[in-house]
């Protein structure tokens, strides 16, 4: 099943502009029409009654609205390798604020206080239930599905800020989407990040150094996670820049593909 949380679009405006009616979730059908949801994506998730709409007829949203986002860094060898750190011991773990959110479509803004803006293609895992003390073997009970993620990063700032609070967590730096697939098989799926149509980045799950289900279960033992919650569970080899005028796609294979143009800061 596919969950979306969206807005209805004035026609002839561009996808992730600001929709006009109001933010709704609902289920994605393979015909490409929207069936809403009565309460949200959490729970039964029972159809409502409301009019069916055309994927193409609404603002595709974050899919879910985060009260935090807990990344993983160095997860992937062969990242830490190309940035020139080491796989730490144990899982390296930051905070994303829910400001950095944005959805498919939406504008990264490039920032007057950076040079190097990354961009940095991720699988992400999102919460469905209240929980903590996770086992490994409970996670998947806990997750309401997974959607792309770029962990959008000013590299030039992590080493002189020390905390990351800039380099990760500034506004827009956090693209979430297109949706919510709530079943998905994480061994071996395919992660790439295209910039204007050539690839930069191409990885698989299956070279995580900690699997999804594991990492989950870490964080769980240090702080309560929440219904939409997103943890982004690390990103592979090639890391590049982005600059203003980019077009970035990040892909997960099963899963769908997230699409943000670059903007300079007004």
């Amino acid at each position: 099943m596919r969950i979306v949380r969206y807005q209805e679009t004035e026609s002839g405006e561009r996808s992730g502009a600001p929709g006009t009616g109001d933010v709704s979730y609902g289920i994605l059908g393979t015909d490409g029409l929207i069936t809403p949801l009565v309460g949200g994506p959490y729970g039964d998730r029972r159809p409502g009654a409301g009019p069916v709409l055309a994927a193409d007829a609404v603002t595709l949203l974050a899919p879910v609205e985060p009260t935090k986002v807990i990344a993983v860094g160095r997860n992937f060898a062969a990242h830490a390798a190309e940035l020139g750190n080491q796989v730490p011991e144990r899982p390296l773990i930051f905070l994303k604020p829910s400001t950095s959110v944005i959805g498919p479509g939406a504008d990264i803004v490039f920032p007057g206080y950076t040079e190097e803006l990354h961009h940095e293609a991720e699988l992400a895992a999102v919460i469905g239930v209240r929980c903590r003390d996770l086992e490994p073997e409970e996670v998947p009970a806990a997750l309401l599905g997974y959607t792309c993620a770029n962990d959008v990063t000013a590299r030039d700032l992590q080493k002189p800020d020390g905390q990351w609070w800039r380099a990760k967590g500034s506004d827009t730096f956090c693209p979430l989407g297109p949706w919510v697939e709530t079943e998905l098989d994480t061994a071996a799926l395919r992660i790439t990040a295209t910039v204007n149509g050539e690839l930069r980045q191409e990885g698989g799950t299956h070279q995580m150094v900690r699997p999804v289900n594991e990492l989950i279960a870490h964080i769980s033992a240090a702080m309560t996670l929440l219904p939409g919650d997103v943890i982004l569970t690390g990103t592979p080899a090639g890391v590049s820049r982005m600059h203003p005028g980019d077009v970035v796609t990040v892909a997960v294979e099963g899963l769908g593909e997230l699409t943000n143009p670059v903007v300079e800061a007004v």
